[in-house]
């Protein structure tokens, strides 16, 4: 077909039309969300001080092409301001083609600075009425404003004022990200403004030390140190689509790297899939020590009596080898209600505790130690711990770029930690790899493990592979394995379901690996059961009928699949050949 004049000119603008990349910036400070006016931030002097206003210029803005020329913006000045959620802005860039950096300014430059002001177009951020960043006794403007409250050492809550200005000031902001536009959909690039690092480093400000006002004028340290920090304080956090289909971050940059650093070789099975691990945190064995240390120090408890590898021991497959996990502050005080679930292969995890409301390893780590009946302590008392120990400052430096002790840090580290718990050589694996051999009762467990249960086709296994197949013997599912037959009472725990606030979740909870599991008693969620024989009689007899019970399960004849007394011995010594040979005493593969 003949394509006519228009429709040519027409595909042709379709196909070099720009794409717009939306830039979103989220303030923060140790990893959370900017608090306005909430007097909850220190100096690295330990002044207390708020935050009410955050308020600034861009402009220069480019990017950086593979072959390091800069595509520049043009009309490209934006005014942020956290108080009044302006929070992003656009940038037009060709359909096709890869961007490797952002560049931008903070401020403006001399010929925008000095400019009239008169005829500023009504929404321009140049127009004095629209950012309130203009200096017009002199001409100029306030390149970044914050604003706030400290507590002076009276105790007397103060103003503060911060204004960065003057054309020495302009400060060029380079960040590095993976950017390819398509024509086909926007994009949206989050970026982080950490206002801990714009206070800290590399040069601390002290509202005693250096004052609690700037106009930025010759000399003055304040703004010296602002300038200094501002290349630090941004950074990429990811790029996402706009359509909710292509939604999953696009190549996010590495999270506060050092400059040198050694890469961590991350041990597995050839016979394991490849892990998803984590993009912005790539292993490196400063960071992973970092995270091993922090595993076994009781600082991160309330009193110093409790650590993460209090309730994970290694000897238990890194596991609770009681019923439900207690507290830090004993029995009496804090008692769980369920038990803690085994640390191993978590890098095939993509969600975290028995109801997995959490989405990440970094996310989880630190929930235990906030919560009132585990470890019971605030994250800032445990920076504060942290901080004043010196065994702690070379780990943090070597680990991280910026060295800083925070909340988002130590969850960094203890993510990669626990990625590195890796369990991959049991009598199992080297069955696979024929390097040993299984009894005639393992051989049987196996075959009634991995057959499913029905009668009608003449098959008469355990079906235990629905739920806990594939050589990691675990699934990204949550499952109602029979437990309870309701879960509306005061002391029934419903699981996926209170997360969800859906119905048809309760009494659902996540699938564990067998991997260790002869170890990892007691079982369930609530450590219900003490031994593995216990474990295979609720399958066989104790399975308790609900709306939401598994249908692999709610298959079977009531009370579970009939097995004999010879069937369930052979079943428990099939799932003994899955426990790591450095769980156990002696090496023993016949």
């Amino acid at each position: 077909m003949k394509l006519s004049p228009f429709l040519i000119l027409f595909f042709m603008f379709i196909l070099s039309a720009p794409a717009n990349v939306l830039v979103r910036v989220h303030p923060f400070w140790g990893g959370e969300a900017l608090q306005p006016g909430s007097i909850r931030y220190e100096t690295a002097k330990g002044e207390c001080f708020s935050i009410s206003r955050v308020s600034y210029l861009v402009s220069e803005i480019a990017l950086q092409r593979t072959d390091g020329s800069w595509v520049e913006q043009t009309n490209s000045v934006h005014w942020l301001d956290a108080e009044a959620s302006r929070d992003s802005f656009e940038l037009n860039t060709p359909s096709s083609g890869e961007f490797i950096a952002l560049r931008f300014s903070i401020g403006l430059p001399p010929d925008l600075n000095h400019a009239k002001t008169g005829g500023t177009p009504a929404g321009s951020p140049l127009n004095p009425n629209v950012s309130g960043l203009h200096w017009s006794w002199q001409g100029e403007y306030i390149f970044m404003a914050l604003e706030g409250q400290w507590r002076n050492p009276q105790g007397v809550l103060d103003g503060w004022s911060f204004h960065l200005a003057r054309d020495a000031n302009l400060t060029r902001i380079v960040l590095p990200v993976s950017l390819k536009p398509t024509a086909t959909h926007g994009l949206q690039m989050d970026i982080d403004l950490d206002l801990g690092n714009l206070f800290r480093a590399p040069a601390p400000i002290s509202f005693v030390d250096q004052g609690s006002s700037t106009h930025s004028r010759e000399g003055d340290p304040i703004p010296s140190a602002l300038t200094a920090n501002l290349a630090g304080a941004f950074r990429v956090k990811r790029v996402t689509a706009l359509t909710a289909s292509e939604s999953a971050a696009v190549h996010p940059q590495p999270i506060d790297l050092p400059t040198q650093y050694t890469p961590y070789v991350f041990q597995m099975s050839e016979l394991f899939p490849m892990p998803e691990l984590p993009r912005d945190n790539p292993l490196i064995q400063e960071r992973v020590e970092l995270g091993r240390k922090l595993f076994f120090d009781t600082n991160l408890s309330i009193n110093g009596k409790q650590s993460c590898s209090t309730c994970h021991r290694e000897s238990n497959g890194n596991a609770e080898p009681l019923r439900v996990s207690i507290g830090a502050e004993g029995s009496l005080v804090s008692t769980g209600s369920r038990n803690a679930m085994a640390l191993n292969n978590l890098a095939w995890k993509n969600s975290f505790f028995w109801d997995g409301r959490s989405p990440s390893l970094r996310n989880q780590s630190l929930q235990p130690i906030q919560n009132p009946i585990e470890m019971h302590e605030t994250l800032s008392n445990v920076v504060a711990k942290l901080s004043a120990d010196s065994a702690y400052r070379k780990p943090f430096s070597l680990a991280f770029g910026s060295g800083k002790i925070t909340p988002e840090n130590i969850s960094l580290a203890l993510e990669q930690y626990l990625l590195t718990l890796v369990s991959f050589d049991s009598k199992w694996d080297r069955v696979l790899k024929g390097q040993a051999v299984l009894t005639s009762e393992e051989q049987s467990g196996f075959q009634l493990f991995s057959t499913e249960y029905d009668p009608r086709r003449q098959q008469y296994g355990a079906d235990c592979f629905h739920c806990h197949g594939g050589i990691l013997f675990q699934s990204q599912t949550f499952a109602n394995n029979g437990l309870d037959a309701t879960f509306t009472g005061p002391r029934q725990d419903k699981g996926r379901g209170a997360i969800t606030g859906n119905a048809m979740a309760d009494g659902k909870f996540a699938v564990p690996s067998l991997r260790n599991v002869e170890i990892t008693g007691p079982y369930m969620h609530d450590g219900r059961f003490q031994t593995l024989e216990e474990v295979v009689e609720h399958y066989t007899t104790g399975l308790k009928r609900s709306a939401t019970l598994d249908p692999n399960l709610a298959k079977h004849p009531d009370g579970g699949v009939p097995l004999s007394a010879e069937d369930k011995k052979a079943l428990v010594a099939f799932l003994k050949t899955l426990t790591d040979f450095r769980y156990k005493t002696t090496d023993v593969t016949k």
